[in-house]
């Protein structure tokens, strides 16, 4: 079991059994929702995921029509994001574990809409696009 919690402490969330692969989106959404060059995602089965505590303070966003966003409403910190096609699957903001993370990043996405000013400097796949929903269970493969 894996646990988490946003910047102020007021969310926290426990995630079961292992986590899959970390995937790296370098989208323009995915760097203005996180203020960074990049987010980093963990895709977690909704089965799996639980809130111990800060329902009242979670807060949704669409940027687009299809994708939700959850942050905490008291400090910001991004909490996962959720497709309206994948129901059964959280993508958990990698940064927000508690403990050190045996999984490691898969591959960079969205790379032809990356910023300017951080070079991927490792030799992870590169995707230009968008990726295929993972298969929670099995990998990013």
């Amino acid at each position: 079991m894996y646990t988490g919690s946003c910047l102020c402490g007021g969310v926290q969330f426990a995630v079961e059994g292992e986590l899959e692969s970390i995937q790296v989106c370098h989208c323009s959404q995915c760097r203005k929702a996180q203020g960074g060059p990049f987010a980093t995602n963990i895709p977690v089965a909704a089965s799996a995921f639980r809130l111990v505590s800060g329902e009242a303070l979670l807060t949704a966003f669409r940027a687009s029509a299809d994708k939700e966003r959850v942050f905490c409403g008291r400090c910001g910190s991004p909490i996962f994001s959720r497709r309206d096609n994948l129901p059964d699957v959280v993508r958990v903001r990698a940064g927000l574990i508690d403990e050190p993370l045996s999984a490691r990043p898969a591959a960079h996405f969205n790379t032809a809409s990356k910023s300017s000013w951080w070079p991927i400097a490792d030799d992870l796949p590169q995707h230009p696009d968008d990726y295929l929903p993972p298969v929670v269970g099995r990998g990013t493969d």
